[in-house]
């Protein structure tokens, strides 16, 4: 019988059914998220009737001028999870330190990173924007988790995920055995497994990559690029179609949809800080879900899931999609070292 048609409730409580032993706290927890991300894709639907689109009057702990829905986007998620009792703890893009649980409210087992709204600055031009999230467990007897207790590798996530709010909204999710895609049905506000076992072909003809950077890339990935743009005239032989949405979560649906390489390099522009994408709220996320629908994720030199974390912002190069066009940048990378 298939899944198809099950909400995202309903999935989840078969999956820790299959589980004797959980207690019941990652669902509760995933319950939370889909809730703050229901919220979130309401208001990200209603920005321009209700005033909240253009920039707040502040800037994130990495230097970036606010939008509104950014900082709303991280209350939301803030408030529908501080006090349910499945947290210890909370890290946000927005937001320089830890969020503790307010005393007040119990604490639960599970530490979560979040990105309340990657591609905030497609609000303005009606683009697609989305909520990121990436679960990892506290160590046990911490009464008050620290930076320390973050610090862990990709590898250890217990869940990872993403709603992507477009055309439709839809939960991407993962928790460790494949990835499924949920749809919200608005009629009755639930989402709904729509796209069960997403896999992302081997094989692609379409990257993506911020071309104004060019300038500033190191050798491989100039090498690289430069095959897929000439085409059939080039070594690769074959046409390659270019995509660029400055949103990480459209471009990561797409390639579990259809497949495609996703490239955000070091480069000479942004080497001091380390890269772009923030490791803990991005790359690693994303990273798992990408590697568990049979894709690679690396930043050219090592796989992004095994980095161990030295701070809660820190940066990383991403080089994520396809499996064979991701092994064919790391080998550049590799000859070129």
């Amino acid at each position: 019988m298939s899944d198809i048609g099950k909400s995202v409730i309903q999935y989840i409580v078969e999956q820790q059914r299959a589980h004797p032993d959980a207690s019941g706290d990652l669902s509760g927890l995933l319950s939370d998220i889909v809730s703050a991300c229901k919220k979130i894709s309401h208001l990200v639907s209603r920005s321009g009737i209700i005033g909240l689109g253009g920039y707040a009057d502040s800037e994130n702990i990495q230097g970036e001028a606010q939008k509104k829905l950014d900082i709303i986007s991280n209350d939301v998620m803030v408030d529908h999870l501080k006090w349910t009792g499945h947290l210890a703890a909370m890290a946000s893009e927005e937001i320089e330190d830890l969020i503790q649980i307010p005393g007040k409210f119990p604490k639960g087992k599970y530490l979560i990173c979040f990105d309340p709204l990657d591609g905030s600055s497609n609000i303005d031009i009606n683009l697609t924007v989305g909520t990121i999230f990436s679960i990892l467990r506290c160590p046990e007897g911490n009464g008050t988790p620290t930076l320390k207790d973050f610090m862990q590798k990709g590898t250890e996530q217990v869940c990872a995920g993403f709603c992507i709010y477009g055309p439709s909204t839809m939960l991407i999710l993962t928790i460790g055995n494949g990835v499924n895609g949920f749809t919200l049905d608005r009629d009755v506000g639930e989402f709904i497994l729509t796209h069960p076992n997403m896999r992302i072909p081997r094989d692609t003809a379409e990257f993506a990559i911020n071309m104004s950077n060019q300038r500033f890339w190191q050798p491989p990935i100039q090498r690289y690029v430069d095959e897929c743009v000439r085409g059939t005239e080039g070594v690769r032989e074959k046409n390659f179609n270019m995509r660029w949405n400055a949103s990480m979560v459209a471009e990561v649906y797409r390639i579990l949809t259809r497949g495609g390489i996703f490239l955000y390099p070091s480069d000479s522009k942004i080497a001091k800080q380390g890269g772009k994408l923030r490791l803990m709220y991005e790359a690693n996320p994303m990273s798992f879900i990408v590697e568990q629908a049979d894709g690679l994720s690396s930043t050219g030199l090592e796989r992004i899931m095994e980095i161990q974390p030295k701070d809660i912002h820190q940066r990383v190069p991403v080089i994520l999609g396809s499996r064979a066009e991701v092994e064919r940048v790391v080998r550049y990378h590799s000859e070129k070292a």
